[in-house]
C-alpha cells in the first residue's frame, strides 16, 4: 500500500488556497485593477465662493478749490480806491486813500450777491454783487464813500504783505485798478504812509531798504 502523505500535502495546500480566496473577496471591494492599495476616493473641492462688489469705499475725488474773484474801483468823489476779493460766500475789502487813511473788512456774501463787511473801529461796508460789479458804500470814522468796484483782470486786484523790516512790523496793503494805477499803504509800527509801488506781476516791492513780496488777498 503506498504512502498517503503527499496526498494530505496536496489537501492542505488546497484548502489553505481556498481560505486566501475567500478573505480576498471578503476584504479587497477597495482594490484596484492591479491589486495595488485602494485607489484614494476624490472629494469634492467646494464651489468657488461668490462676491458681489458693493459701492467704492476709497475716498472720494477732492473738492476742487473754489475761484477767488477780485474786485477794484473807485469811490464816487475819487478820494479813495475800494477792492474787495470773494471766495464762495466769504469776502475781505480794503479802503484805501492812498495817503493815511485804510481799513480792511471781511465778513459774508449772501446768496442774493449782498454783503456786510466789518472791521476795526467800527468801519463798515455795504454793498452788492451784480453784473461783475460790486455797488455799495464804506463807512470810515463816521463818515459815508459810495463807490463802485468792477471786476479786476489780474494783476489788477487785492494785495498785502506782512511782516518786520528793520525791527518795525510792516503791514502793507496795494490795491491795483483795472487801469493800471496803485493806491496804497504802509503801516510801520501803527504808523500809516503811502506805499510805494509794488509788481503786480510778482508782488515785490521795496520797504526801507528791504525787499518784501505783497500777495494776492484771498479769503
Amino acid at each position: 500500500m503506498k504512502s498517503s502523505g503527499p496526498l494530505y500535502t496536496l489537501f492542505a495546500g488546497l484548502a489553505l488556497g481556498l481560505v486566501m480566496l475567500s478573505l480576498n473577496a471578503t476584504t479587497g471591494e477597495g482594490a484596484s485593477p492591479s491589486g495595488g492599495a485602494p485607489a484614494a476616493t476624490a472629494i469634492p473641492s467646494p464651489a468657488p465662493t461668490r462676491t458681489t462688489a458693493g459701492p467704492s469705499t476709497g475716498p472720494s475725488p477732492s473738492k476742487p478749490a473754489a475761484a477767488k474773484t477780485s474786485y477794484a474801483g473807485r469811490t464816487d468823489d475819487d478820494t479813495a480806491a475800494v477792492s474787495v476779493s470773494v471766495r464762495d460766500d466769504k469776502a475781505v475789502a480794503y479802503f484805501c486813500d492812498g495817503r493815511s487813511k485804510e481799513s480792511w473788512l471781511k465778513g459774508d456774501v449772501e446768496d442774493d450777491g449782498s454783503m456786510k463787511l466789518s472791521g476795526k473801529h467800527g468801519a463798515e461796508l455795504t454793498g452788492t454783487l451784480a453784473d461783475e460789479r460790486i455797488r455799495g458804500t464804506v463807512e470810515i470814522e463816521d463818515r459815508p464813500y459810495a463807490f463802485t468796484a468792477r471786476k479786476a483782470v489780474k494783476p489788477s486786484g487785492l494785495y498785502r504783505a506782512t511782516t518786520e523790516v528793520r525791527g518795525a512790523e510792516i503791514d502793507g496793503g496795494w490795491i491795483v485798478l483795472p487801469d493800471g494805477r496803485q493806491v496804497g499803504i504802509v503801516t510801520r509800527d501803527d504808523e500809516p504812509s503811502k506805499a510805494p509801488p509794488i509788481d503786480p506781476e510778482t508782488g515785490a516791492v521795496t520797504v526801507d531798504g528791504e525787499h518784501v513780496t505783497a500777495r494776492p488777498v484771498v479769503p
